[in-house]
């Protein structure tokens, strides 16, 4: 009589592994079910390691379904890491998994190309394979190009350097101009910056973009801090450019400079009478500070995109400055954003008188979506700190003045306007995909608006090559152009 329990368990557990058997299905037919079929990693620095990217694989049958193997088809020498569940694979190993009926698991992949010190992207390829116990095969194709980049440390330059075009620079730390130094950067030449890293220049930076190749400087994270969004679109992610006071003659063509802490600051070098800074045909885009801070400084600043600045687009501190058919827009994104798309004052950063010789804009637009856009602080009154400044052919996203000698054949975007603030741009802004065109809508009240002379005296063309209407131009860097 004894015996009878020890029996009736083992009987017991046989019952219960014959319906667990019964409970997984052997069937050729039944698949697991990807919900990508192909994982792309876009272009990543080649040694070093990607972010971790993840999709699912479900079971829509109404059993569990056993996978007797998943594995990388390149084995050993992939350069993908695959975690399904919880179960490694890498190195060429093969994994098997179980996943309940009509349920799914999570697949987490990273990739690490190897640096074979091309100037070309590497273009990688590679499958990874899951097999049912029944026969039934799923396979997720993995893609990845690799880009060997320069490095540089802590660079410091103390003679004239041009940097070559082949291949990026991924620069730490900062890269330094040393005073009395000029670099040079060619058209197409793209500098990829780590985190806070900042391009310092006490001597002189030349940009030699063009429409075609244009220099770029961003961060260095090539991966998306989630599904469908880059860390190329989310600001602070490196530092930004510094102009020391004794920096001089520096030239920015076609430049695309964007998602960084700041823009371009322009510290004061006590001199306004001599132009320090001419930015033409470029974009400052999506800083969590300012897109361009001046001081006591002369600067140019033509046919250029100025966006999204936290802190605001453009602040000027005393000084001369020209703007000539620019797009000044602060539509930022993000939280923490508290600045106007333009402030000009005549006082300097420690709160010190300091003369507003000259602040033009001409054939511009400067509007955001706040209520107005535009804060002039006249904080001294005194003849000694000048206060001068105009609008002329601009769209101001301010209130409606009528002294000429302050505005002059301008429109105004505000809430009183018929087309106003964002309704100024097409295709409407994407602030879930963060991608703004800034290209002119139909109703906007810049098509047409600028001053003709102008135009045919500095800009014919738009930031894009195309060309202005040269008898009714319009206003900001971007001519309109009907959707086809």
């Amino acid at each position: 009589m004894r015996c009878f329990p020890l029996i009736f368990f083992f009987c017991s557990v046989m019952l219960v592994a014959c319906f667990e058997d019964e409970d997984f299905t052997t069937s050729p037919t039944a698949f697991l079910v990807s919900d990508i079929d192909t994982l792309r990693f876009d272009t990543v620095i080649s040694g070093e390691p990607t972010n971790t990217y993840t999709f699912r694989l479900f079971n829509p049958a109404d059993k569990y379904l056993r996978i007797a193997q998943a594995y990388l088809e390149g084995g050993s020498t992939s350069p993908f890491h695959v975690n399904i569940d919880g179960a490694v694979i890498e190195d060429g190993a093969s994994v098997s998994l179980e996943v309940g009926k009509h349920d799914s698991i999570s697949v987490f992949l990273m990739a690490n190309l190897p640096d074979i010190d091309a100037d070309a992207p590497q273009f990688v390829r590679d499958r990874l394979v899951l097999i049912t116990e029944g026969g039934a095969r799923t396979e997720v194709v993995l893609e990845a190009s690799g880009q060997s980049v320069i490095k540089l440390r802590a660079e410091r330059l103390t003679a004239d350097t041009r940097l070559d075009a082949a291949r990026p620079y991924q620069v730490f730390d900062s890269l330094v101009v040393a005073a009395g130094t000029t670099l040079t950067l060619p058209a197409g030449t793209r500098l990829w910056m780590h985190p806070q890293a900042r391009l310092v220049v006490h001597g002189t930076l030349q940009c030699e973009g063009s429409l075609e190749k244009p220099v770029v400087i961003r961060g260095d994270r090539l991966g998306e801090m989630f599904n469908a969004q880059p860390y190329d679109r989310i600001p602070s992610q490196w530092g930004g450019i510094v102009f020391t006071s004794e920096s001089h003659g520096n030239s920015v063509q076609y430049a695309d400079i964007h998602s960084g802490t700041f823009g371009i600051l322009l510290e004061n070098s006590g001199d306004a009478t001599t132009e320090r800074l001419r930015v033409e045909n470029s974009i400052v885009h999506n800083m969590s500070g300012l897109c361009i801070e001046a001081e006591g400084s002369r600067l140019f600043v033509g046919n250029s995109q100025l966006t999204n600045g936290g802190a605001g687009c453009v602040a000027l501190r005393g000084g001369d400055a020209t703007f000539v058919h620019c797009t000044i827009g602060r539509f930022y994104a993000f939280t923490g954003g508290y600045g106007s798309a333009l402030t000009f004052t005549n006082a300097d950063a420690n709160g010190q008188a300091i003369p507003l010789l000259r602040a033009n804009f001409v054939n511009s637009i400067i509007t955001g979506y706040s209520t107005d856009e535009i804060m002039a602080e006249r904080t001294f009154e005194d003849s000694e700190a000048m206060f001068c400044f105009h609008f002329d052919h601009c769209l101001l996203n301010t209130g409606a003045v009528d002294d000429t000698s302050i505005a002059n054949a301008c429109r105004w975007d505000n809430k009183d306007a018929a087309v106003c603030r964002e309704d100024n741009f097409s295709p409407a802004f994407d602030f879930s995909t963060l991608l703004f065109t800034f290209s002119l809508a139909a109703e906007s009240q810049a098509i047409g608006s600028a001053d003709p002379v102008a135009t045919a005296t500095y800009y014919p063309n738009d930031r894009l090559g195309c060309p202005y209407n040269p008898v009714a131009p319009d206003m900001g860097c971007y001519r309109y152009a009907a959707e086809p």
